[in-house]
């Protein structure tokens, strides 16, 4: 899950060693920019006919994040030595401590690790130094390539999402490929169905409602038999995080930008008179149906309330979700349901999204070995058996989201399968890139708080947009 925690200092840390390194040329020539050159790229030494075994004796290095998908890539990389005759040493940290070790290995200019996992905003800020190499060109090679590997198949909102022009505010899906999805997160509402029929609730169909059956929980069932029970579980830690799963769903169902762009120049739209509005209605809901504690809270403790039967909803990411509902996890196993969630005044279900995909360091000195771990990682007979005999969700290809025995798998937890069908082509990045992502949203948390704790929200979200201002474009 998207569990890491970018604080500002991290941020200062990593603009420090941004400063210490020089650009490289690492724009121009992307996937996503059809002139079907390579710019050089290694990927050109790959000719003749494909072939799995062309490393054969090679050993690849990878860092990796402590994760239920990491597990099932793991248990299944005797395939991939079989068939390649490439063996995969790794690392796996957990998340607390995870990104600072790949920046830092980054920014060192090192090639400790030859692949590496990393979020789809991370390349907002490992693109424009050169840390990442751009596949476009080893996409484009069919000597490089297996013919099964299917680009196609991908969900093209999630492939767009790690292609960037490098540039701050450019939209994504133009530009350089710099890593490929490999699992997901939408941001969707998971309910507990033993109180929502104690009190005889309905999924909101709007942020109205959703506020309303929030405050309604919190007031009536401690005395319906849910001792203890808060409405919503929503997070509120000064963290870049608290912006990106159900605040920024909403937000952007609601029409709202974080960022206007003209001419490659980006001014703070978050105190628009109708993001103020939205900031303060979202900051009341918390208040009305939220957990005491709303300003510690991370994506573990919101997840972990749902399972302990100590919220009654949830707004965050699906998989938050899954691993409370699924059979043994705890109290409210076998009680949970998904639901799209509150549409947009124009019933828009624009959904923000978390990718964790995988990357190759652009100094690996195996690099032809790297891509083709990573055409494994991401192929469909890997990814199906992640998908089905693992706990690798959301798969990012549509023939394993058809897939009948992933749907025989999925159908026990009511509303997964039609939430995700509902959400998936709506889903996708919605915020602004640019490398001052995580200062941005990190700040954004911290007024959310501010408004939460009382203060006028006008006030507060002009003096973010003031400040910003002056640090992005």
């Amino acid at each position: 899950m998207d569990t890491h925690a970018h604080d500002r200092r991290r941020f200062l840390a990593l603009g420090a060693a941004l400063a210490a390194t020089p650009l490289l040329s690492a724009c121009g020539t992307g996937f996503g920019g059809g002139d079907g050159k390579s710019d050089g790229s290694a990927a050109d030494d790959v000719t003749g006919s494909f072939d799995w075994k062309r490393e054969k004796g090679t050993t690849v290095k990878a860092l990796l994040n402590k994760h239920p998908y990491t597990d099932a890539l793991i248990a299944d990389l005797k395939s991939f030595t079989e068939r390649t005759g490439i063996e995969v040493e790794y690392d796996v940290f957990p998340e607390d401590n995870y990104f600072d070790k790949l920046t830092v290995d980054l920014s060192s200019g090192r090639a400790s690790y030859d692949v590496f996992m990393l979020g789809a905003y991370m390349v907002w800020q490992y693109g424009p130094p050169g840390w990442l190499e751009d596949l476009g060109p080893w996409m484009r090679n069919s000597s490089a390539t297996a013919a099964e590997w299917d680009q196609a198949d991908f969900f093209p909102n999630l492939l767009q999402a790690d292609q960037w022009s490098l540039k701050a505010g450019a939209p994504l899906g133009q530009g350089g490929q710099y890593a490929l999805p490999w699992g997901w997160e939408t941001n969707v509402v998971a309910y507990n169905t033993d109180v929502f029929e104690k009190l005889g609730l309905r999924p909101a169909e709007t942020f109205d409602e959703l506020r309303d059956i929030a405050g309604t929980i919190k007031r009536k069932a401690p005395g319906a038999g849910f001792d203890g029970m808060y409405g919503i579980a929503v997070r509120g830690s000064r963290s870049w995080a608290t912006i990106h799963p159900g605040f920024m769903t909403m937000y952007a169902r609601n029409g709202l930008k974080d960022f206007t762009v003209e001419g490659g120049k980006l001014t703070p739209a978050m105190n628009s008179p109708e993001a103020v509005a939205f900031t303060r209605d979202w900051a009341a809901m918390v208040k009305q149906g939220g957990p005491p504690s709303w300003t510690s809270y991370t994506w573990y403790q919101c997840s972990s309330d749902l399972g302990a039967k100590k919220a009654g909803m949830l707004f965050d990411a699906d998989t938050a979700a899954y691993f409370q509902a699924v059979e043994g996890a705890g109290p409210a196993s076998g009680k949970i349901a998904f639901h799209p969630g509150p549409k947009g005044p124009d019933g828009s279900l624009a959904t923000n999204m978390w990718i964790w995909s995988l990357g190759m360091n652009a100094r690996s000195r195996k690099k032809s070995a790297a891509w083709l771990f990573l055409q494994w990682a991401t192929g469909k007979e890997h990814l199906r058996k992640g998908a089905i005999r693992h706990h690798h969700i959301d798969p990012v290809r549509r023939s394993i989201a058809d897939d009948p025995a992933y749907k025989d798998k999925m159908r026990h937890l009511p509303g997964f399968l039609d939430t995700f069908e509902t959400v998936v082509d709506q889903t996708k990045i919605q915020f602004t890139p640019q490398e001052q992502f995580f200062d941005a949203t990190t700040s954004w948390a911290a007024a959310l708080q501010e408004i939460y704790g009382g203060e006028n929200a006008e006030s507060v979200l002009n003096g973010l947009a003031g400040d910003l201002a002056g640090k992005v474009g």
